[in-house]
């Protein structure tokens, strides 16, 4: 009999003796494009994958433009989505961008997801409209919903609300008007 199945749990600690075995959590290990962009001199940090397998990287908001641009040149052609999220009240704000290398032949093309980690005051990030014309409605539905600034966009306004809305909706500390304004409702 191993030594670890000898051993009794203690008095009253009924939780220790049905617990399974604790496993040290493996380090996820950086992906394909990850071990690519290091290989080439490009500082990030690899989150792993997510459920899908899809890989993860976070990159600093300064070096997202040359980040996108050295993703298309390695074959990440089509922004699928790019989109943004709260972390919670008083963290911080995500901008992601999930890229997809399309070509012919492909049945399952390779996949990427940057992710930037934004302040939330004053949240600039550089638009990547240069690179993927596809962002354009998207980053303008990050800025109506959470009030990210994408630098270098060229029509940044709102697409969702009302041009004098003041706030951000989808913020987790966003505070409601007591009363909405309906226009032309029929």
């Amino acid at each position: 009999m191993p030594e670890e199945e000898s051993k009794a749990a203690p008095a009253g600690d009924e939780s220790a003796a049905l617990a399974p075995p604790v496993e040290a959590v493996p380090v996820e290990a950086a992906g394909t494009v990850s071990k690519w962009l290091t290989q080439n001199g490009f500082e990030h940090e690899s989150l792993g994958a997510d459920a899908s397998g899809v890989e993860l990287l976070k990159v600093e908001p300064e070096v997202l433009v040359p980040f996108a641009t050295a993703l298309y040149a390695y074959g990440f052609n089509y922004l699928q989505c790019q989109g943004a999220y709260d972390m919670g009240p008083g963290d911080q704000l995500v901008s992601f961008y999930h890229l997809i290398k399309l070509g012919d032949n492909a049945d399952r093309p390779a996949e990427v997801r940057l992710k930037v980690f934004l302040p939330r005051e004053n949240p600039r990030v550089q638009s990547v409209y240069w690179i993927w014309k596809t962002a354009d409605w998207q980053e303008r539905e990050s800025y109506d919903m959470y009030g990210i600034i994408y630098e270098g966009h060229p029509n940044l306004k709102r697409i969702l609300m009302p041009e004098d809305w003041v706030g951000w909706p989808l913020r987790k500390d966003y505070i409601s008007p007591d009363f909405y304004e309906l226009q032309d409702a029929y």
